[in-house]
């Protein structure tokens, strides 16, 4: 069964990495908010820091769009879903609008997602070197891609109202209309460090303030009605929006186990399909925080460790020994648990030369090299999360190394872009540096609740 998603929607482009996507997107989803519109944000790619900073600015849950992980096919319903009920929907896209996973074409690329959606595109530009140049540039991507209908031009970092005025001139004969233009604003930029921005969770406070300074920014310096007729006039999208129950079919009878989900400013990587799948498996879900909590909430049968980072609070996950046993003595009882980036390094013997939890017989440490990129991994292991042969995509995004200990067998087999095993299963633990996204293999969630009421 087929149904249709009108909700009118942007994608925010860019020609290349920092134009200031995120400054622009968020700034639109917070000034639309600040209107009185639902507004649905979304992220184009596996990146999970700015859709922390989408949540502050819409009062709604970031969402992904990643053809990559989940496949083209999933990219609409997870849309749909997302937007559901929503009066617009904006779309940041990931590096330059091309640029899609390494040796698959426009695979995973901003261009590709705004084609899945039928979405019209909004080029952010950084005009801060260049004047009549910029019309080149906007008719170059405006027209390599015929499929690709880029509606509008948002210049960034203007110097001032002479510069401004020679970018539009030019711009008129390029034939795409300039739909914003926003001054050089220092209170806007958001810090960043070895892995891009500084998670929401980690600046709560001044984070809420730039979002607001980015919303005031975007609301004076650009056309939201233009940009709203334009995000009106997109596509219909025909699909069935995606749902975390009817995708894992008949209900589950039985008890409800407890899932608990690391969180907090050490670990703030995770998909919010990834709760609602565990949710709809038959779990009760309960988030605890690793900083603070000493003990894993009462009754807990099951254990989800995202992405974050453990390597900026070593320290005080170190000094936490009442729950680094608690973790270790549920890990030892054979229940299920699942690691991924940072919740591996937290299960490691030790990290940097501090003790952590010593489920896997694992040192990590920090490193120079960045470990960055999509991967097509098998599984070579049964594990809680999957039977061996098991194929799934996953990313890994990471500035540390393993130098494995014993005890454990492989999680993965990386196929591409290289050929390697990578990860840990022991007992009821699987443990790797892949990020993946459940929504792309769901029997994955109901396999692990399974585990969960049967350990």
């Amino acid at each position: 069964m087929t149904s249709s998603s009108s909700v009118p929607r942007l994608v925010i482009a860019a020609p290349a990495s920092g134009s200031g996507k995120t400054t622009v997107a968020t700034g639109l989803m917070a000034a639309f908010t600040a209107r009185g519109l639902a507004v649905s944000p979304h992220k184009v790619g596996p990146d999970y820091i700015d859709p922390g900073y989408h949540a502050l600015a819409t009062g709604r849950v970031g969402r992904n769009l990643d053809a990559y992980l989940c496949g083209p096919e999933l990219v609409g319903p997870l849309f749909a879903h997302g937007a559901r009920g929503c009066d617009l929907a904006v779309v940041e896209g990931v590096m330059g609008m091309y640029d899609g996973a390494a040796g698959e074409g426009e695979l995973a690329s901003t261009a590709h997602v705004a084609k899945l959606l039928r979405a019209p595109v909004v080029l952010v530009v950084d005009a801060s070197s260049q004047s009549r140049s910029v019309a080149a540039l906007v008719h170059g991507f405006a027209s390599w891609d015929p499929e690709v209908r880029v509606g509008g031009v948002i210049l960034n970092k203007v110097a001032s109202d002479r510069h401004e005025a020679l970018l539009r001139e030019a711009l008129d004969a390029a034939g795409v209309p300039v739909l914003g233009a926003l001054r050089r604003a220092p209170q806007v930029d958001t810090p960043s460090r070895h892995l891009g921005l500084v998670p929401v969770a980690e600046r709560q406070a001044a984070a809420v303030e730039a979002v607001a300074a980015m919303g005031a920014q975007v609301d004076a310096g650009c056309d939201l009605e233009g940009l709203l007729a334009l995000a009106r006039g997109a596509g219909v999208l025909s699909c069935v929006a995606w749902d975390a129950g009817e995708v894992l079919g008949a209900e589950n009878a039985g008890p409800r186990p407890k899932v608990a989900i690391a969180g907090g400013p050490a670990f703030t990587f995770s998909y919010a399909e990834h709760t609602e799948l565990l949710t709809a498996a038959g779990a009760e879900v309960v988030v605890f925080d690793p900083l603070r909590d000493e003990q894993l909430p009462d009754g807990t049968t099951g254990l989800v460790i995202g992405g974050g980072f453990p390597e900026v609070y070593v320290a005080e996950l170190s000094a936490n020994e009442p729950l680094r046993k608690a973790v270790a003595t549920l890990a030892e009882s054979g229940a299920p648990v699942a690691a991924e980036c940072a919740g591996l390094l937290y299960l490691c013997r030790e990290l940097d030369g501090r003790p952590m939890c010593g489920v896997l017989d694992v040192s990590a440490r920090m490193s120079e090299r960045l470990t960055l990129g999509y991967r097509d991994a098998v599984a070579l292991s049964d594990s809680v999360l999957a039977v061996a042969g098991t194929r799934m995509r996953g990313h890994e995004f990471h500035r540390t190394v393993v130098e494995p200990g014993s005890g454990a067998a492989p999680a993965w087999g990386v196929r591409a872009p290289d050929r390697r095993v990578e990860g840990f299963v022991q007992q009821g633990v699987h443990a790797s540096y892949l990020h993946t996204h459940w929504a792309a293999e769901p029997g994955v969630a109901r396999r692990f609740v399974e585990r969960c009421r049967t350990s």
